[in-house]
């Protein structure tokens, strides 16, 4: 499954900041697709626990962003047009995060973001 979510309204970094960032929630993975005014790499690692879900740098895995009741492993979610509250990290500017679209389908890259599954 993976999962398209929308990161913006990040004023304190700029008033248009935003990113488009992939979760793939069987590979515990996020990808950033697109973005303005946030400085994300381009993957991560992906931590869920109980009210929130944190997507992580991929090389020492330190939180950059807080997905403030993103429910990665829910029971009814996450879900289309759901939204709540992001926080970033490192310092602690506040926006919203808003599911775009939830794929179902396994689909099998031409090739793999992820260096260390390129043996998979």
């Amino acid at each position: 499954m993976r999962i398209t979510i929308h990161l913006s309204t990040f004023n304190e970094r700029h008033p248009c900041a935003y990113a488009i960032v992939w979760v793939d929630r069987d590979a515990q993975r996020w990808s950033r697709e697109s973005h303005f005014g946030l400085e994300l790499p381009t993957w991560g690692i992906v931590h869920s626990g109980p009210g929130a879900t944190l997507l992580c740098d991929p090389h020492d895995g330190s939180p950059l962003c807080e997905l403030d009741g993103f429910a990665l492993d829910g029971e009814g979610g996450p879900f289309e047009g759901e939204a709540g509250s992001a926080r970033l990290c490192s310092d602690k500017a506040r926006g919203h995060w808003h599911v775009q679209c939830i794929d179902e389908e396994l689909a099998l890259p031409e090739h793999s973001l992820f260096a260390e599954d390129e043996g998979l």
